[in-house]
């Protein structure tokens, strides 16, 4: 086996479809791949074969230029597969299984992955804790939107699918485990949000869909979704969350509309560092602090926020030198104030993605259908790319070999 056809980031704006090489158990040097894990031994690892792999908003940040990704890094980090090969130090996982990814890669032997931890491992980045497939400063493990892909530590990191035709049945919503579901599950489940919960949910992207389904499961009352795109808006609408538009006036006001409260319970920020402030639309200028400092606002005073919204340390499109390394004029005193309590950083999938997977093959969440998912070719990643970007309400599912059948 030799050949391998991937989607790479080729400059701001532009992926392109590339051949690349087949995995192997050992690292190779390559864009992106830290220099202290080239050559690194992977005989725990397997070789997927995709099933399905997902275009993320995380993906997006990079593809518009606004981190420090290099040229032809491949990308991807929800992934999905059937296991073809597998490593000599592979005990439970066989060939044939169809597994989810978990795009945090974690070794099972650290304290902090002992800790469930798996989003901050120790082991897999040498650079700092955590790592992910195809992303930038994560250690340079290839990404997954490609034909094939490499996992290491796979009796740790792979989820099992019990079973087969069951699993290829209901593949639109089993993708959403490698990352959303788990991420947006994880801003509430961290927001606090329980059985009669007011929630409000900045984002209306497929994080802040959700997250909205996942409060929805968490038992909330109500679930409010803001965001600058009224199609993404109805998409919320279409399985029960109320929705305002932040660019018709103040979230508070119009939360009190709706409650009878200018406040929520609990807040989540599916937004992170690409923050829009006033205006409408494209027209709204971008604040990278503006909606932690909102959520702080609107969230009753002891609440917490969830802030699964991705913010980075280099930042070379930012709106000023301080956010071009992660600094943002964040409001603490308001958080102080009100002993708010925060979450923040990486998911740790796998704290939560078989008990969605269980949610999911029992028909207790609809995750798929809440996030409006589309599978679409490897192909046509460049389109799904440029669509995504532009505001489609839509979560794009690449689908490289077949598996889904429209």
């Amino acid at each position: 086996m030799s050949g391998n056809k991937a989607v790479a980031y080729k400059g701001p704006g532009k992926v392109e479809i590339i051949d690349t090489a087949y995995p192997t158990f050992e690292l190779q040097d390559g864009p992106g791949v830290n220099p202290a894990n080239v050559g690194r031994k992977v005989p725990h690892g397997v070789i997927l074969r995709t099933v399905t792999t997902n275009i993320c908003g995380s993906d997006q940040h990079m593809v518009r230029g606004r981190t420090t990704a290099p040229a032809d890094l491949v990308l991807g980090h929800e992934i999905t597969g059937e296991v073809v090969e597998v490593g000599p130090d592979v005990e439970f996982i066989k060939v044939g299984d169809i597994c989810s990814v978990p795009f945090n890669i974690s070794c099972g032997r650290c304290r902090n992955c002992k800790e469930r931890k798996t989003g901050i491992c120790l082991n897999v980045n040498p650079d700092r804790p955590g790592s992910a497939y195809g992303y930038v400063d994560m250690g340079g493990w290839v990404g997954g939107q490609a034909e094939y892909v490499l996992v290491p530590y796979a009796d740790w990191n792979l989820l099992k699918f019990p079973d087969r035709d069951q699993a290829l049945e209901k593949i639109m919503d089993l993708t959403m485990l490698s990352d959303i579901l788990p991420t947006g599950f994880h801003g509430a489940y961290t927001a606090g949000v329980g059985v009669g919960s007011t929630v409000y949910i900045a984002g209306a992207g497929p994080v802040g869909l959700a997250a909205a389904a996942s409060a929805q499961l968490l038992g909330a009352a109500v679930v409010i979704v803001g965001d600058l795109n009224d199609e993404r808006l109805a998409q919320a609408r279409s399985f029960g969350c109320e929705t305002i538009n932040v660019g018709a006036g103040d979230p508070g006001d119009q939360i009190e509309q709706l409650l009878g409260v200018p406040e929520v319970d609990c807040g989540v920020d599916a937004v992170g560092f690409e923050a829009r402030g006033h205006g409408h639309g494209s027209d709204a200028k971008e604040a990278p602090a503006t909606v932690l400092n909102s959520l702080m606002s609107i969230t009753a005073a002891g609440g917490a926020l969830g802030i699964p919204g991705l913010y980075v340390t280099g930042d070379p499109g930012a709106v000023d030198d301080a956010a071009k390394h992660g600094s943002l004029s964040i409001s603490l005193g308001t958080g102080w104030a009100k002993s708010l309590s925060f979450t923040t950083g990486q998911c740790p999938v796998m704290k939560y993605n078989r008990q969605l997977m269980m949610a999911i093959l029992h028909d207790r969440i609809q995750i798929g259908k809440a996030v409006n998912a589309k599978a679409i070719g490897l192909e046509d990643a460049p389109r799904g790319y440029a669509e995504f970007d532009a505001g489609a309400a839509t979560k794009y599912v690449l689908n490289p070999n077949g598996y889904v059948k429209n």
